[in-house]
Protein backbone atom coordinates (compact mmCIF):
# COMPACT_ATOMS: atom_id res chain seq x y z
CA UNK A 1 0.00 0.00 0.00
CA UNK A 2 2.69 2.84 0.52
CA UNK A 3 4.34 1.59 -2.22
CA UNK A 4 1.08 2.44 -4.23
CA UNK A 5 0.79 5.54 -2.58
CA UNK A 6 4.67 6.07 -3.22
CA UNK A 7 4.58 5.58 -6.74
CA UNK A 8 1.18 7.55 -7.16
CA UNK A 9 2.71 10.86 -5.61
CA UNK A 10 5.73 10.22 -7.71
CA UNK A 11 3.48 10.17 -10.91
CA UNK A 12 2.33 13.42 -9.23
CA UNK A 13 5.26 14.90 -9.26
CA UNK A 14 6.36 13.88 -12.84
CA UNK A 15 6.70 16.60 -15.59
CA UNK A 16 6.72 16.69 -19.13
CA UNK A 17 9.97 17.64 -20.69
CA UNK A 18 9.78 20.65 -23.60
CA UNK A 19 10.56 18.86 -27.00
CA UNK A 20 13.81 19.23 -28.50
CA UNK A 21 14.45 22.63 -30.89
CA UNK A 22 13.37 21.71 -34.48
CA UNK A 23 16.23 21.36 -36.91
CA UNK A 24 15.48 22.39 -40.55
CA UNK A 25 14.50 18.63 -41.39
CA UNK A 26 12.04 18.41 -38.68
CA UNK A 27 10.01 21.24 -40.35
CA UNK A 28 7.66 20.33 -42.79
CA UNK A 29 8.39 22.79 -45.75
CA UNK A 30 5.79 25.72 -46.60
CA UNK A 31 5.20 25.33 -50.27
CA UNK A 32 7.60 27.44 -52.23
CA UNK A 33 6.23 30.74 -54.70
CA UNK A 34 6.72 28.34 -57.71
CA UNK A 35 4.19 25.61 -56.37
CA UNK A 36 1.76 28.72 -55.07
CA UNK A 37 1.49 30.30 -58.55
CA UNK A 38 0.62 27.17 -60.38
CA UNK A 39 -2.06 27.23 -58.36
CA UNK A 40 -5.50 29.12 -59.40
CA UNK A 41 -5.53 32.61 -57.83
CA UNK A 42 -5.98 35.04 -56.24
CA UNK A 43 -2.84 34.80 -54.36
CA UNK A 44 -1.70 36.28 -50.91
CA UNK A 45 1.10 38.87 -50.63
CA UNK A 46 3.49 37.42 -48.76
CA UNK A 47 4.42 33.90 -48.34
CA UNK A 48 6.51 32.18 -45.64
CA UNK A 49 9.97 30.80 -46.50
CA UNK A 50 9.67 27.29 -46.99
CA UNK A 51 11.42 26.74 -43.32
CA UNK A 52 10.17 29.33 -41.44
CA UNK A 53 12.20 32.03 -39.90
CA UNK A 54 9.62 34.62 -40.16
CA UNK A 55 6.32 35.88 -38.59
CA UNK A 56 3.54 37.35 -40.60
CA UNK A 57 0.17 39.38 -39.33
CA UNK A 58 -2.69 39.82 -41.03
CA UNK A 59 -2.87 36.77 -43.08
CA UNK A 60 -5.82 37.49 -44.97
CA UNK A 61 -5.53 40.03 -47.82
CA UNK A 62 -8.85 39.87 -49.41
CA UNK A 63 -10.44 43.00 -49.04
CA UNK A 64 -14.02 43.95 -49.12
CA UNK A 65 -15.98 47.07 -50.56
CA UNK A 66 -17.12 49.55 -47.86
CA UNK A 67 -20.55 50.83 -48.08
CA UNK A 68 -20.93 54.19 -49.33
CA UNK A 69 -22.90 55.00 -46.39
CA UNK A 70 -20.50 53.91 -43.51
CA UNK A 71 -17.85 56.43 -43.42
CA UNK A 72 -14.09 56.11 -43.29
CA UNK A 73 -12.46 56.40 -40.35
CA UNK A 74 -9.10 58.75 -40.31
CA UNK A 75 -6.08 57.60 -38.80
CA UNK A 76 -4.74 60.79 -37.61
CA UNK A 77 -5.72 60.70 -34.37
CA UNK A 78 -5.07 56.98 -33.83
CA UNK A 79 -1.16 56.63 -34.83
CA UNK A 80 1.45 56.76 -32.48
CA UNK A 81 5.09 57.56 -32.98
CA UNK A 82 7.44 55.39 -31.67
CA UNK A 83 10.28 57.25 -29.83
CA UNK A 84 12.97 56.54 -26.82
CA UNK A 85 10.79 57.43 -23.77
CA UNK A 86 14.00 57.91 -21.50
CA UNK A 87 16.52 60.03 -24.18
CA UNK A 88 14.55 63.38 -24.01
CA UNK A 89 13.90 63.11 -19.92
CA UNK A 90 17.01 65.23 -19.10
CA UNK A 91 16.10 67.74 -21.07
CA UNK A 92 12.46 67.90 -20.36
CA UNK A 93 12.84 68.15 -16.60
CA UNK A 94 16.62 68.58 -15.49
CA UNK A 95 18.28 71.00 -18.00
CA UNK A 96 18.57 74.34 -16.95
CA UNK A 97 17.08 73.91 -13.62
CA UNK A 98 17.94 73.18 -10.15
CA UNK A 99 19.78 69.96 -9.82
CA UNK A 100 22.43 67.24 -8.95
CA UNK A 101 24.98 64.94 -10.71
CA UNK A 102 27.02 62.44 -9.62
CA UNK A 103 29.25 59.33 -11.12
CA UNK A 104 30.75 56.47 -10.36
CA UNK A 105 31.97 53.22 -10.91
CA UNK A 106 30.21 49.83 -10.12
CA UNK A 107 31.54 46.72 -10.14
CA UNK A 108 29.12 44.54 -12.51
CA UNK A 109 27.30 47.81 -13.68
CA UNK A 110 30.26 49.90 -14.80
CA UNK A 111 30.22 53.54 -15.24
CA UNK A 112 27.01 55.31 -13.49
CA UNK A 113 26.78 58.71 -13.82
CA UNK A 114 23.21 59.63 -11.74
CA UNK A 115 21.00 62.81 -11.71
CA UNK A 116 18.58 63.84 -9.19
CA UNK A 117 16.37 66.63 -8.96
CA UNK A 118 13.79 67.73 -6.00
CA UNK A 119 10.21 67.90 -7.75
CA UNK A 120 7.02 69.68 -6.70
CA UNK A 121 4.18 67.38 -8.32
CA UNK A 122 1.19 69.20 -7.95
CA UNK A 123 1.11 69.78 -3.61
CA UNK A 124 3.44 66.53 -2.99
CA UNK A 125 7.14 66.45 -2.82
CA UNK A 126 9.10 64.18 -4.69
CA UNK A 127 12.54 63.14 -6.24
CA UNK A 128 12.91 62.65 -9.55
CA UNK A 129 15.62 60.53 -10.83
CA UNK A 130 17.58 58.99 -13.87
CA UNK A 131 20.48 56.76 -13.49
CA UNK A 132 22.69 55.81 -16.46
CA UNK A 133 24.26 52.30 -16.78
CA UNK A 134 26.04 50.74 -19.51
CA UNK A 135 22.35 48.43 -20.50
CA UNK A 136 19.63 51.06 -20.12
CA UNK A 137 18.66 54.48 -17.98
CA UNK A 138 16.80 54.32 -15.15
CA UNK A 139 13.86 56.67 -14.23
CA UNK A 140 11.40 56.93 -11.29
CA UNK A 141 10.01 60.18 -9.40
CA UNK A 142 9.66 59.01 -6.02
CA UNK A 143 6.89 60.89 -3.43
CA UNK A 144 8.66 62.04 0.07
CA UNK A 145 6.11 60.77 1.69
CA UNK A 146 6.43 57.26 1.00
CA UNK A 147 10.13 57.68 2.89
CA UNK A 148 10.62 56.99 6.20
CA UNK A 149 14.14 59.17 6.18
CA UNK A 150 15.80 61.24 3.71
CA UNK A 151 17.78 58.96 1.59
CA UNK A 152 21.52 59.30 0.55
CA UNK A 153 22.70 59.71 -3.07
CA UNK A 154 23.44 55.53 -2.77
CA UNK A 155 20.04 54.71 -1.30
CA UNK A 156 18.08 56.85 -3.89
CA UNK A 157 20.20 55.09 -6.62
CA UNK A 158 19.01 51.87 -5.18
CA UNK A 159 15.86 53.02 -5.49
CA UNK A 160 15.97 52.60 -9.10
CA UNK A 161 18.29 50.29 -9.90
CA UNK A 162 18.49 47.13 -6.87
CA UNK A 163 21.59 46.02 -8.72
CA UNK A 164 23.59 48.88 -7.85
CA UNK A 165 26.58 48.34 -5.08
CA UNK A 166 28.93 51.01 -4.61
CA UNK A 167 30.26 52.78 -1.37
CA UNK A 168 30.05 56.36 -3.01
CA UNK A 169 28.75 58.65 -5.73
CA UNK A 170 30.83 61.85 -6.76
CA UNK A 171 29.59 65.18 -7.03
CA UNK A 172 29.80 66.47 -10.19
CA UNK A 173 31.70 70.14 -10.22
CA UNK A 174 31.70 70.73 -13.71
CA UNK A 175 29.75 73.94 -14.92
CA UNK A 176 29.59 72.34 -18.34
CA UNK A 177 28.26 68.65 -17.51
CA UNK A 178 24.84 69.15 -18.48
CA UNK A 179 25.71 69.71 -21.97
CA UNK A 180 27.75 66.07 -21.82
CA UNK A 181 25.12 64.53 -19.99
CA UNK A 182 22.20 65.68 -22.70
CA UNK A 183 24.60 64.78 -25.44
CA UNK A 184 24.96 61.81 -24.29
CA UNK A 185 21.14 60.84 -23.48
CA UNK A 186 19.98 62.07 -26.70
CA UNK A 187 22.69 60.15 -28.94
CA UNK A 188 19.87 57.76 -29.56
CA UNK A 189 17.58 60.17 -30.99
CA UNK A 190 17.58 60.22 -35.24
CA UNK A 191 16.06 62.33 -37.18
CA UNK A 192 16.79 61.19 -40.09
CA UNK A 193 15.84 57.78 -41.82
CA UNK A 194 16.56 55.87 -45.13
CA UNK A 195 14.42 53.30 -46.38
CA UNK A 196 14.40 51.03 -49.58
CA UNK A 197 11.55 50.85 -52.37
CA UNK A 198 11.72 47.85 -54.16
CA UNK A 199 9.03 47.31 -57.62
CA UNK A 200 7.95 44.00 -58.00
CA UNK A 201 6.12 43.25 -61.40
CA UNK A 202 4.05 40.34 -62.37
CA UNK A 203 5.90 36.83 -62.13
CA UNK A 204 8.54 38.02 -60.05
CA UNK A 205 10.21 35.91 -57.77
CA UNK A 206 13.83 36.60 -57.11
CA UNK A 207 16.05 38.99 -55.89
CA UNK A 208 17.72 39.02 -59.67
CA UNK A 209 14.49 39.91 -61.20
CA UNK A 210 13.57 42.46 -58.90
CA UNK A 211 16.67 44.96 -58.97
CA UNK A 212 16.55 44.68 -63.16
CA UNK A 213 13.63 46.39 -63.60
CA UNK A 214 14.22 49.29 -65.19
CA UNK A 215 10.65 50.89 -66.14
CA UNK A 216 7.89 52.25 -64.22
CA UNK A 217 4.28 51.32 -64.18
CA UNK A 218 2.06 54.32 -63.84
CA UNK A 219 0.42 52.39 -60.26
CA UNK A 220 4.37 52.74 -59.11
CA UNK A 221 5.12 56.18 -60.39
CA UNK A 222 1.69 57.30 -58.81
CA UNK A 223 2.95 56.25 -55.40
CA UNK A 224 5.69 57.05 -55.32
CA UNK A 225 4.63 60.82 -55.53
CA UNK A 226 2.26 59.57 -52.54
CA UNK A 227 5.50 58.59 -50.62
CA UNK A 228 6.97 61.64 -51.37
CA UNK A 229 8.23 64.27 -53.54
CA UNK A 230 10.99 63.69 -56.42
CA UNK A 231 13.96 66.00 -55.93
CA UNK A 232 17.23 65.89 -58.09
CA UNK A 233 20.03 64.32 -56.07
CA UNK A 234 22.93 66.97 -57.82
CA UNK A 235 23.65 69.35 -54.76
CA UNK A 236 21.07 68.33 -52.96
CA UNK A 237 20.99 69.60 -49.37
CA UNK A 238 18.47 67.89 -47.46
CA UNK A 239 19.67 64.12 -45.97
CA UNK A 240 20.56 62.51 -48.70
CA UNK A 241 20.58 58.91 -47.30
CA UNK A 242 24.27 58.00 -48.34
CA UNK A 243 23.27 58.99 -51.98
CA UNK A 244 25.75 60.90 -53.94
CA UNK A 245 24.62 64.55 -54.82
CA UNK A 246 28.08 65.53 -56.10
CA UNK A 247 29.23 63.15 -59.45
CA UNK A 248 25.99 61.79 -60.12
CA UNK A 249 27.12 57.74 -59.22
CA UNK A 250 24.05 57.05 -57.43
CA UNK A 251 21.57 58.12 -60.15
CA UNK A 252 20.21 61.42 -60.71
CA UNK A 253 16.78 61.80 -59.17
CA UNK A 254 14.77 59.91 -55.60
CA UNK A 255 12.13 60.18 -53.61
CA UNK A 256 12.13 62.58 -50.46
CA UNK A 257 10.04 63.98 -47.57
CA UNK A 258 9.86 65.55 -44.26
CA UNK A 259 7.77 63.84 -41.84
CA UNK A 260 7.34 65.01 -37.96
CA UNK A 261 10.65 66.99 -38.24
CA UNK A 262 12.27 64.21 -39.85
CA UNK A 263 13.86 63.64 -43.35
CA UNK A 264 13.15 60.70 -45.04
CA UNK A 265 15.39 59.16 -48.24
CA UNK A 266 13.93 56.19 -50.62
CA UNK A 267 16.48 54.35 -51.76
CA UNK A 268 14.10 53.20 -55.11
CA UNK A 269 15.40 49.96 -56.73
CA UNK A 270 14.27 51.65 -60.30
CA UNK A 271 15.85 54.94 -59.63
CA UNK A 272 19.14 53.72 -58.54
CA UNK A 273 21.77 53.07 -61.37
CA UNK A 274 21.14 49.94 -63.63
CA UNK A 275 24.51 48.03 -64.60
CA UNK A 276 24.34 46.60 -67.79
CA UNK A 277 25.92 42.48 -67.81
CA UNK A 278 25.66 42.63 -64.13
CA UNK A 279 22.74 40.20 -62.90
CA UNK A 280 23.40 40.87 -59.43
CA UNK A 281 22.70 44.72 -59.53
CA UNK A 282 25.11 45.19 -57.07
CA UNK A 283 24.65 49.00 -57.44
CA UNK A 284 20.87 48.72 -56.40
CA UNK A 285 21.70 46.85 -53.87
CA UNK A 286 24.37 48.20 -52.30
CA UNK A 287 21.65 51.09 -51.17
CA UNK A 288 18.85 49.01 -50.24
CA UNK A 289 20.49 45.65 -48.82
CA UNK A 290 22.21 48.38 -46.28
CA UNK A 291 18.79 49.27 -45.21
CA UNK A 292 16.51 48.15 -41.97
CA UNK A 293 13.49 48.15 -43.46
CA UNK A 294 11.99 48.37 -47.13
CA UNK A 295 8.44 48.93 -49.13
CA UNK A 296 7.67 46.17 -51.65
CA UNK A 297 5.18 47.44 -54.25
CA UNK A 298 3.49 45.28 -55.92
CA UNK A 299 1.33 46.39 -59.50
CA UNK A 300 0.15 43.14 -59.74
CA UNK A 301 -0.90 39.61 -57.40
CA UNK A 302 2.39 38.12 -57.26
CA UNK A 303 3.66 36.99 -53.57
CA UNK A 304 6.71 38.61 -51.74
CA UNK A 305 9.11 36.18 -50.04
CA UNK A 306 10.93 37.66 -47.46
CA UNK A 307 14.24 35.65 -47.75
CA UNK A 308 14.10 36.39 -51.84
CA UNK A 309 16.72 39.31 -51.02
CA UNK A 310 20.01 37.99 -49.13
CA UNK A 311 20.73 40.80 -46.86
CA UNK A 312 22.33 41.02 -43.49
CA UNK A 313 20.29 44.66 -42.48
CA UNK A 314 16.81 43.94 -44.13
CA UNK A 315 14.95 43.36 -40.62
CA UNK A 316 11.66 44.01 -42.07
CA UNK A 317 9.12 44.76 -45.07
CA UNK A 318 6.09 46.96 -45.53
CA UNK A 319 4.25 44.68 -48.72
CA UNK A 320 1.55 47.37 -50.66
CA UNK A 321 -0.02 46.12 -53.55
CA UNK A 322 -2.20 48.31 -55.53
CA UNK A 323 -5.72 46.82 -56.66
CA UNK A 324 -8.60 48.89 -58.31
CA UNK A 325 -11.56 50.89 -56.38
CA UNK A 326 -14.75 52.55 -58.24
CA UNK A 327 -14.51 54.59 -60.95
CA UNK A 328 -12.40 57.27 -58.29
CA UNK A 329 -9.63 54.78 -58.38
CA UNK A 330 -8.34 52.90 -55.23
CA UNK A 331 -10.36 53.08 -52.41
CA UNK A 332 -8.46 54.71 -49.82
CA UNK A 333 -6.46 58.31 -50.81
CA UNK A 334 -5.14 61.15 -48.61
CA UNK A 335 -2.13 62.77 -46.45
CA UNK A 336 -4.08 60.33 -43.41
CA UNK A 337 -3.01 57.17 -45.35
CA UNK A 338 0.59 58.59 -45.93
CA UNK A 339 1.04 59.39 -42.22
CA UNK A 340 -0.21 56.03 -40.99
CA UNK A 341 2.33 54.46 -43.22
CA UNK A 342 4.81 57.02 -43.09
CA UNK A 343 4.64 56.00 -38.81
CA UNK A 344 4.55 52.57 -39.42
CA UNK A 345 7.53 52.24 -41.37
CA UNK A 346 9.91 54.37 -38.91
CA UNK A 347 8.38 52.21 -36.14
CA UNK A 348 9.40 49.39 -38.01
CA UNK A 349 13.23 50.45 -38.22
CA UNK A 350 12.73 51.43 -34.31
CA UNK A 351 11.75 47.85 -33.40
CA UNK A 352 14.69 46.35 -35.81
CA UNK A 353 17.01 47.90 -33.33
CA UNK A 354 15.86 45.58 -30.90
CA UNK A 355 17.18 42.87 -32.80
CA UNK A 356 20.50 40.96 -31.42
CA UNK A 357 22.51 41.60 -34.15
CA UNK A 358 21.88 45.91 -33.91
CA UNK A 359 20.84 45.74 -30.42
CA UNK A 360 24.93 44.17 -29.74
CA UNK A 361 25.70 46.69 -31.88
CA UNK A 362 24.14 49.73 -29.78
CA UNK A 363 24.95 48.11 -26.41
CA UNK A 364 28.49 48.45 -27.08
CA UNK A 365 28.16 52.09 -28.39
CA UNK A 366 26.08 52.93 -25.17
CA UNK A 367 28.88 51.43 -23.25
CA UNK A 368 31.86 53.60 -24.77
CA UNK A 369 29.95 56.57 -24.60
CA UNK A 370 29.20 56.19 -21.12
CA UNK A 371 33.08 55.71 -20.43
CA UNK A 372 34.05 58.61 -22.18
CA UNK A 373 31.17 60.94 -20.16
CA UNK A 374 32.63 59.38 -16.94
CA UNK A 375 35.94 59.91 -17.90
CA UNK A 376 35.17 63.67 -18.71
CA UNK A 377 33.24 64.41 -15.76
CA UNK A 378 35.59 62.77 -13.50
CA UNK A 379 38.76 64.96 -15.01
CA UNK A 380 36.97 67.82 -14.98
CA UNK A 381 35.44 67.99 -11.11
CA UNK A 382 39.36 67.23 -10.06
CA UNK A 383 40.37 70.43 -12.34
CA UNK A 384 37.56 72.27 -10.47
CA UNK A 385 39.21 71.18 -7.63
CA UNK A 386 42.37 71.92 -8.27
CA UNK A 387 43.48 68.11 -8.13
CA UNK A 388 44.17 67.55 -11.94
CA UNK A 389 46.67 69.16 -14.65
CA UNK A 390 46.72 69.46 -17.75
CA UNK A 391 49.08 67.03 -18.07
CA UNK A 392 46.53 64.70 -16.40
CA UNK A 393 43.92 66.15 -18.27
CA UNK A 394 45.33 65.02 -21.56
CA UNK A 395 46.44 61.66 -20.66
CA UNK A 396 43.22 60.51 -19.98
CA UNK A 397 41.40 62.27 -23.21
CA UNK A 398 40.30 65.63 -21.49
CA UNK A 399 42.34 67.51 -24.24
CA UNK A 400 41.61 67.08 -28.27
CA UNK A 401 37.92 67.61 -28.01
CA UNK A 402 37.20 65.67 -25.04
CA UNK A 403 33.73 63.93 -24.64
CA UNK A 404 32.27 65.17 -28.28
CA UNK A 405 35.10 64.17 -30.13
CA UNK A 406 34.98 61.15 -28.33
CA UNK A 407 31.34 61.02 -29.26
CA UNK A 408 32.28 61.13 -33.15
CA UNK A 409 35.30 58.78 -32.97
CA UNK A 410 32.44 55.95 -31.51
CA UNK A 411 29.71 56.96 -33.84
CA UNK A 412 32.48 56.26 -37.02
CA UNK A 413 33.55 53.47 -35.50
CA UNK A 414 29.75 52.09 -35.06
CA UNK A 415 29.15 53.09 -38.68
CA UNK A 416 32.56 50.91 -39.65
CA UNK A 417 30.84 47.94 -37.86
CA UNK A 418 27.48 48.27 -39.56
CA UNK A 419 29.70 48.34 -43.04
CA UNK A 420 32.13 45.52 -41.57
CA UNK A 421 28.45 43.54 -41.68
CA UNK A 422 28.58 43.64 -45.10
CA UNK A 423 25.86 42.00 -47.44
CA UNK A 424 25.88 38.30 -46.90
CA UNK A 425 24.26 35.03 -49.41
CA UNK A 426 22.55 34.01 -46.23
CA UNK A 427 20.13 35.70 -44.19
CA UNK A 428 20.62 35.53 -40.36
CA UNK A 429 17.94 34.75 -37.57
CA UNK A 430 17.27 36.89 -35.42
CA UNK A 431 14.38 38.64 -33.85
CA UNK A 432 12.46 41.83 -33.52
CA UNK A 433 10.35 43.08 -31.18
CA UNK A 434 8.25 46.48 -30.62
CA UNK A 435 7.13 48.67 -27.23
CA UNK A 436 3.80 49.59 -29.77
CA UNK A 437 0.44 48.46 -29.16
CA UNK A 438 -1.25 45.77 -31.49
CA UNK A 439 -3.08 46.90 -34.71
CA UNK A 440 -6.87 46.13 -34.22
CA UNK A 441 -8.69 47.71 -37.10
CA UNK A 442 -11.99 48.91 -36.02
CA UNK A 443 -14.09 48.06 -39.45
CA UNK A 444 -13.55 44.02 -39.42
CA UNK A 445 -14.10 44.33 -42.84
CA UNK A 446 -11.19 46.58 -43.25
CA UNK A 447 -9.10 44.71 -40.55
CA UNK A 448 -9.43 41.98 -43.45
CA UNK A 449 -7.02 43.41 -45.47
CA UNK A 450 -3.83 44.26 -43.73
CA UNK A 451 -1.10 42.00 -43.83
CA UNK A 452 1.75 41.48 -41.75
CA UNK A 453 4.80 39.25 -41.52
CA UNK A 454 5.76 39.42 -37.65
CA UNK A 455 7.58 37.09 -35.13
CA UNK A 456 6.47 33.44 -34.05
CA UNK A 457 3.59 33.59 -31.38
CA UNK A 458 5.90 33.51 -28.27
CA UNK A 459 7.57 36.34 -29.44
CA UNK A 460 6.57 40.19 -28.85
CA UNK A 461 4.64 41.57 -31.82
CA UNK A 462 5.52 44.22 -33.55
CA UNK A 463 2.78 46.78 -34.25
CA UNK A 464 2.05 49.12 -36.27
CA UNK A 465 0.38 51.27 -33.57
CA UNK A 466 -2.58 52.09 -35.24
CA UNK A 467 -6.38 51.01 -34.17
CA UNK A 468 -7.73 51.49 -37.44
CA UNK A 469 -6.90 50.87 -40.87
CA UNK A 470 -7.05 54.37 -42.66
CA UNK A 471 -7.86 55.33 -46.12
CA UNK A 472 -5.31 54.61 -48.66
CA UNK A 473 -4.29 56.54 -51.48
CA UNK A 474 -3.85 54.14 -54.40
CA UNK A 475 -3.16 51.44 -51.97
CA UNK A 476 -5.96 49.18 -51.34
CA UNK A 477 -4.01 46.69 -49.01
CA UNK A 478 -2.81 48.03 -45.72
CA UNK A 479 1.12 47.22 -45.43
CA UNK A 480 2.53 43.94 -44.59
CA UNK A 481 5.82 43.68 -42.47
CA UNK A 482 8.31 41.40 -42.59
CA UNK A 483 10.73 40.45 -39.51
CA UNK A 484 13.39 37.69 -38.57
CA UNK A 485 12.29 35.74 -35.82
CA UNK A 486 14.74 32.51 -34.33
Amino acid sequence: MIEKMQGSRMDEQRCAFPPPLKTEEDYIPYPSVHEVLGREGPFPLILLPQFGGYWIEGTNHEITSVPETEPLQSPTTKVKLECNPTARIYRKHFLGKEHFNYYSLDTALGHLVFSLKYDVIGDQEHLRLLLRTKCRTHHDVIPISCLTEFPNVVQMAKLVCEDVNVDRFYPVLYPKASRLIVTFDEHVISNNFKFGVIYQKLGQTSEEELFSTNEESPAFVEFLEFLGQKVKLQDFKGFRGGLDVTHGQTGTESVYCTFRNKEIMFHVSTKLPYTEGDAQQLQRKRHIGNDIVAVVFQDENTPFVPDMIASNFLHAYVVVQAEGGGPDGPLYKGPEFQEFLLTKLINAEYACYKAEKFAKLEERTRAALLETLYEELHIHSQSMMGLGGDEDKMENGGGGGGFFESFKRVIRSRSQSMDAMGLSNKKPNTVSTSHSGSFAPNNPDLAKAAGIVSAPPSRPQLSPTSEACPPIALLSECPSWVLDSV
